[in-house]
């Protein structure tokens, strides 16, 4: 018999635990953006894609290191990539610890671009997460489990993006940045004591068979709400192959590109926004952009639920519309109180939308979930590095106008997106 460690909860527990320290960096550009632009003179477009280099990574390395997951498990490649995003903010922390304020120049600008994009490492252990808690739990639970795994793990940008202006106000930029990277690695430490894969993955590094392996997670649980039903079909190019040929795949980027896209992108545009077009102050932003994100991560919970309950398809409509009628708010809003009731529909309807996805990612492409997380969680994520320089091009044309009109993105993102959900049922 072979030993297993560890539980469905624990296995969720570790891995949502992980996730949210990983996720961190994410938000770290953002609130630091506008004083980074001061001091080395970037244009918006520059800006933008400052802010957005963490999402590329993020989003890239999601597809070979999800695919991984149906290899050996989720727990290497977790911790390989806490490992590159450590040296990364390791990187940006060395930096200004010697060259702020008085050294700060242009000339810095491409490395503060190479480590942001290996910061941003930490960002892709989301597919590896949900790839890992999928294992962990049967059909039934999925929606649930996934939900609480994104929803609470999506919580750290909007916790950081309220404490990054605190942190800069009381310790200054450099020591920010220091103290993000001693989070990191406090995240990867935890991590490394409490995540764990699934039976199957167990059992393997045991020395079982594969067919050994999944005979014994089947009947490892006497209750059904236990027992892990879902197993990989094939290893790294197997999984991230077949699962490319389903289209429900590629359906579900687009979803997926649109919400969570937008969700980081917005998480690390926001700050600007509310301080450059509204004139808020460095703290207000703070609060604003924490409450859109705070609102986005949290509200996955109950929407892992509620998909379980009406379908992840009917679910994805819904919210999507929630969104449409916020971008669309975003774009006409002079006020700040009027672009905050905007930012709030696009934070319910992108949150529930990507709960609404993940629920469909087992349900469409059973037999390859590890590598069908991968291209949906970064091809998805790569709306966080496309979007906040396009919405800067807007700005450079229009001015301070641009900052509205530059949500219009949004719109027709959300209308590619209905019409992908319509299409589920077709094909």
């Amino acid at each position: 018999m072979y030993h297993v460690k560890g539980s469905p909860r624990a296995g969720l527990t570790g891995a949502t635990i992980g996730f949210f320290f990983g996720f961190a960096a994410v938000s770290l550009f953002g609130p630091t953006a506008k004083t980074i632009k001061d001091l080395i003179d970037l244009s918006p477009a520059e800006v933008g894609l400052l802010v957005a280099m963490p999402a590329l990574s993020g989003s890239l390395l999601r597809i070979p290191f999800s695919a991984w997951v149906d290899k050996n498990g989720g727990r290497k490649p977790f911790l390989v990539l806490f490992a590159m995003a450590v040296i990364g903010m390791t990187g940006l922390a060395v930096i200004l610890q010697t060259r702020f304020p008085q050294e700060m120049e242009h000339g810095i600008y491409p490395w503060l671009l190479f480590f942001g994009f290996l910061s941003g490492s930490g960002i892709a252990t989301f597919s590896v997460g949900i790839s890992q808690v999928s294992y962990w739990f049967p059909r039934q639970r999925q929606g649930m489990a996934l939900g609480a795994f994104a929803g609470f793990g999506n919580l750290a940008p909007g916790i950081f993006s309220f404490l990054i202006p605190v942190f800069m106000g009381t310790l200054g930029l450099p020591n920010t940045y220091l103290a993000w990277l001693l989070f990191l690695i406090a995240g990867m430490v935890i991590y490394a004591f409490l995540g764990q894969n699934a039976p199957y993955f167990q059992a393997l590094q045991e020395g079982a068979s594969p067919s050994e392996a999944q005979e014994f997670a089947t009947g490892l649980y006497t209750e059904e709400s236990k027992r892990q039903e879902l197993f990989p079909s094939g290893g790294f190019i197997h999984t991230l192959s077949r699962s490319a040929t389903n289209a429900h795949t590629w359906l579900l980027v687009i979803l997926y590109f649109t919400t969570f896209g937008g969700f980081i992108a917005l998480t690390a545009w926001f700050p600007t926004y509310w301080q450059e077009f509204h004139a808020t102050s460095a703290g207000r932003a703070g609060i604003f952009t924490a409450a859109f994100s705070l609102l986005a991560s949290i509200i996955r919970v109950p929407g892992g639920s509620v998909a379980d309950r009406i379908g992840g398809r009917l679910t994805a409509i819904l919210s999507l519309s929630v969104l449409a009628a916020g971008a669309v708010v975003m774009t006409m809003a002079v006020s700040a109180p009027f672009a905050f009731s905007g930012a709030i529909l696009m934070g319910v309807g992108m949150g529930i939308n990507n709960a609404a996805v993940f629920k469909m990612v087992p349900e469409f492409i059973p037999e390859a979930i590890g590598g069908a997380s991968g291209w949906v969680g970064g091809l998805g994520a790569f709306g966080g590095f496309v979007v906040p320089p396009v919405m800067g091009k807007f700005i450079e044309f229009e001015g301070q106008a641009g900052y509205a009109h530059g949500f219009s993105v949004f719109i027709l993102l959300a209308l590619v997106a209905l019409l992908c959900a319509y299409l589920q049922k077709r094909i």
